[in-house]
């Protein structure tokens, strides 16, 4: 087992700083809620964590694959509660491929390590709420 840490410095009003692997984010609340909107809410982070885990995991799988790709976008999609404490009950994740004759097999053998193997958020967020993907092409 390893161990991780951040830390996370308030700065003022409802801005903090984490301290992430040696880079500085800023996180605030919008202005309606007392923050200046310095920076991104907490939650949204938790769809970036999850986009950029997963997103790493396809990458390096169809490298390894020999599959290229003249682009790649991971959209993560979350739908909150509407009461307190408000959290994701759902996410659904996009995976965006742009390419010529790119191989759907590969592909979807890709996403499917990466969600069942590989991605460590995805594996803690299962274990939570419903997560559900899908895979769109678009050829060049």
């Amino acid at each position: 087992m390893s161990k991780q840490q951040v830390k996370v410095d308030w700065l003022e009003n409802m801005a903090f700083e984490a301290d992430v692997n040696g880079h500085k984010i800023v996180l605030d609340a919008a202005d309606g809620v007392g923050g200046e909107d310095r920076g991104p809410r907490p939650k949204p982070l938790m769809l970036t964590a999850l986009a950029g885990c997963t997103g790493m995991d396809v990458v390096s799988i169809l490298k390894k694959m020999r599959v290229e790709l003249d682009g790649f976008n991971v959209v993560v999609e979350g739908d909150l509660t509407d009461e307190h404490p408000k959290q994701f009950y759902k996410m659904n994740v996009i995976y965006e491929f742009t390419g010529k004759d790119l191989p759907l097999e590969k592909l979807q053998k890709a996403v499917s390590l990466s969600e069942e193997r590989y991605c460590g958020v995805s594996a803690l967020y299962k274990k939570a709420i419903e997560l559900t993907s899908e895979i769109k092409i678009k050829e060049v």
